[in-house]
């Protein structure tokens, strides 16, 4: 293949566009392979879609080496599945949802677990068709509120998601690892730096859930890993280790004290650091011995609302993406001021677990950090202004109506796998494996007959990989300030070939090299055009990526080319008559 840049598609920008937050889509705009239709919706140029074909071949090749068979759904899909998950309410504004002229509903598909099902309801009946793995390469559609980060968060995007079909728990198991291992392969073939972490199932349900992430310094998932042991989670799937209970015999009865000018949790502290009736005997009091206690309002898919409080450390804070993967598919807001006023035992700013619980008069559900265990003593609102409550104990003064997993996650908080420190990192989602159950089986009748002749429910597992999204996590991870620097199984070319100078003879020569490089099989970007300057070129030739740069100018009297390593920057003089045979090695090994 020779790609002439005379006549290829291709226009390169000197400045960033105005929209770009991340390298990957700046880098992805200005070398030409992207460029933005509407918000969170992207067109492929000639070199992007090579890119993308390529990624898109390995993630298939991995799938079918592992022995999973490719099916090919409709993007366009009937309301009545999605009715009988619930997911067509559930799925809330990110639904893509239209009528046909008849007046039909119809969504674009987020994501295809009915319609896999389904299929194989229609086909399989028996335990003796099972185990079975089918796979799909397709368009996707979410209505994302804040589509960013280019083809990184959009609105229309490729995903290849399969899924595993198994009699009983065990087969689940065996289809999971297998998924597993074809994922490690599939991102080490695109050369890809990832980690697994633990993490939550969300919107697809079911039970054991892993995500693949390429470390970024801009990716949108923070992440943890353990400095002492092999503990990895998504932030989201974070365990508090449990304190044990304490005794509280020796604390003294709660009481409620006035502190005026506190309005921060420092203030609160310093205060009752300084008053001697205040201050503790063991030790002084600390941010995260206040017990903080903030209210949202919860709506579930069917519209039905209910308050609920959480309490937490005063020292965190709630973390809203952590809130919102516990409460899905339900949606939370903090309290305003109409919320307070319907409430009216909640004072804002002072907000006491006496004035919370489901028993409590207020009927408000209040549930608090694994932190807050029986024993644990706190200083906390006092349902007055300007008041609070000192020695609050729970278990002897209040009973939360259980637990959430909610605050922030922090540098050095104590890994729940050997207590160890947690080290906080940031990643992009590449890759998610859940076990799902029987959640979609149960909901669309999927059951075959077992061994025995008895009707049993079969169990699934769902696979995801972000085709186009790995293109832009590639991007993300190799590049320098200078331009792209894509790994050779997925560059748009193997060479980028530079033909230099004012003369006919380095286009001759260039010419023919393209040519004899093109027939040993190796992929080559050819700057052939004329009147355009070396800086340019050598420029172009940074910013587009190709993994080797080989540029025939003026070194050719001597019979030289130069061959430079776009990664490292290292190059090398190369006879012309040695070139082919150098690049062939250098390319196919």
């Amino acid at each position: 293949m020779i790609l002439r840049m005379s006549t290829l598609f291709l226009r390169t920008l000197r400045d960033d566009p105005a929209d770009a937050e991340v390298p990957s889509h700046r880098l992805l705009v200005r070398s030409g392979y992207v460029r933005r239709v509407a918000p969170g919706v992207f067109s492929w140029l000639p070199l992007g879609y090579l890119v993308y074909r390529n990624v898109e071949e390995i993630v298939r090749d991995e799938m079918n080496r592992a022995g999973f068979q490719e099916v090919h759904f409709p993007s366009l899909l009937p309301r009545d599945p999605y009715e009988e998950t619930h997911r067509w309410t559930e799925y809330g504004d990110n639904l893509f949802r239209l009528k046909d002229r008849k007046g039909n509903d119809y969504l674009l598909g987020p994501t295809h677990e009915e319609m896999f099902t389904l299929m194989v309801k229609g086909e399989y009946s028996s335990y003796k068709d099972l185990p079975l793995v089918i796979y799909q390469i397709q368009t996707k559609f979410r209505d994302e509120a804040r589509p960013r980060a280019g083809i990184l968060r959009g609105r229309e995007f490729v995903m290849k998601d399969s899924y595993s079909f198994d009699v009983d728990d065990a087969g689940l198991e065996r289809s999971y690892l297998r998924h597993r291992d074809a994922y490690i392969s599939c991102f080490t073939r695109l050369g890809l730096d990832f980690v697994i972490v633990s993490a939550m199932s969300g919107a697809m349900g079911g039970s054991a859930s892993e995500e693949f992430l390429a470390p970024a310094e801009h990716g949108e998932d923070t992440y943890v890993r353990c400095t002492s042991c092999d503990y990895a989670a998504n932030v989201e799937a974070v365990v508090t280790p449990v304190p044990e209970a304490v005794p509280w015999d020796a604390i003294p009865a709660a009481h409620a004290e006035q502190t005026p000018d506190t309005p921060t949790i420092e203030t609160l502290v310093e205060l009752s650091n300084a008053r001697a009736d205040l201050a503790r005997t063991d030790r002084p009091w600390v941010g995260a011995d206040t017990l903080k206690n903030v209210v949202f309002m919860v709506t579930e898919p069917d519209g039905s609302q209910y308050a609920l409080a959480i309490g937490l450390p005063g020292d965190r804070e709630v973390d809203a993406k952590r809130l919102e993967a516990v409460l899905h598919p339900a949606e939370a807001r903090p309290f305003e001021e109409a919320d307070f006023e319907r409430f009216p035992a909640l004072v804002k700013g002072y907000i006491g677990p006496q004035a919370l619980g489901s028993a409590s008069p207020s009927g408000v559900r209040y549930l608090v950090d694994p932190r807050v265990v029986p024993g644990t003593r706190w200083i906390t609102g006092a349902n007055v202004a300007g008041s609070h409550v000192y020695d609050l104990v729970c278990g002897r003064d209040f009973t939360p109506d259980g637990s959430i997993e909610v605050a922030e996650v922090r540098e050095g908080d104590l890994c729940p796998q050997c207590g160890g420190a947690l080290m906080l990192a940031r990643g992009i989602e590449i890759g998610h494996i859940f076990q799902l159950g029987r959640k979609y089986a149960d909901a669309l009748g999927l059951k075959v007959l077992d061994e025995s002749g008895e009707l049993v429910t079969v169990t699934m597992g769902s696979y995801g990989i972000g085709v186009s999204r790995a293109v832009a996590a590639i991007a993300e991870q190799s590049h320098d300030d200078k331009g792209l620097i894509w790994p050779r199984e997925v560059a748009p070319a193997d060479v980028h070939l530079i033909a230099t100078g004012k003369s006919d003879e380095p286009f001759e020569a260039a010419d023919r090299l393209a040519d004899e490089l093109e027939a040993a099989g190796i992929r080559v970007l050819y700057d052939d055009r004329r009147g355009v300057s070396p800086g340019v070129k050598f420029n172009d030739s940074e910013l587009v990526g190709v993994p080797t740069i080989v540029v025939v100018g003026k070194r050719l009297v001597d019979g030289v080319i130069e061959v430079k390593d776009r990664r490292s920057g290292e190059r090398q003089d190369v006879p012309l008559e040695d070139a082919v045979d150098m690049l062939s090695v250098l390319v196919h090994g």
